[in-house]
């Protein structure tokens, strides 16, 4: 755990924020994804408040943290095991560019994603989440 760059309240904020930006995107799929791609989809959504909200805050983080959210988000998406942590932050770094909310912006079931990864990490997931609303 003391690999992640990153506090569980900010990443319980991205995923609370992600949850909003999905469950709108599942509103706008028909079902036929046929013709349908991440950058459409972000295109359709460019101006929705939670995805400016959303791209503004990861796009704020240092790069340590937005190595780390890159690194969970890989972690629960089962790209990499949570003993592989280091191996997830130095591949996360050495990709890093400017484009890495976009990046997880177009990454299907991100808050998944990220409650995974913290919860095989052994965070709180709750917590966090709460952390990051005030409750």
């Amino acid at each position: 755990m003391a690999g992640l760059e990153i506090s569980p309240t900010k990443v319980g904020f991205v995923i609370v924020k992600a949850r909003e930006y999905d469950a709108k995107v599942g509103a706008w799929d028909d079902g036929d994804s046929s013709d349908h791609d991440a950058d459409s989809i972000l295109e359709d959504f460019a101006d929705d408040s939670t995805v400016a909200e959303l791209r503004s805050f990861i796009q704020d983080m240092n790069v340590d943290e937005q190595v780390s959210l890159v690194a969970l988000a890989w972690i629960g998406r089962g790209s990499f095991a949570a003993d592989e942590l280091e191996d997830a932050l130095e591949t996360a770094r050495a990709e890093h560019n400017k484009r890495t909310a976009d990046y997880l912006l177009g990454m299907p079931l991100l808050s998944d994603y990220l409650e995974e990864g913290l919860s095989a990490l052994g965070y709180s997931v709750e917590d966090a989440e709460d952390d990051a609303m005030g409750d």
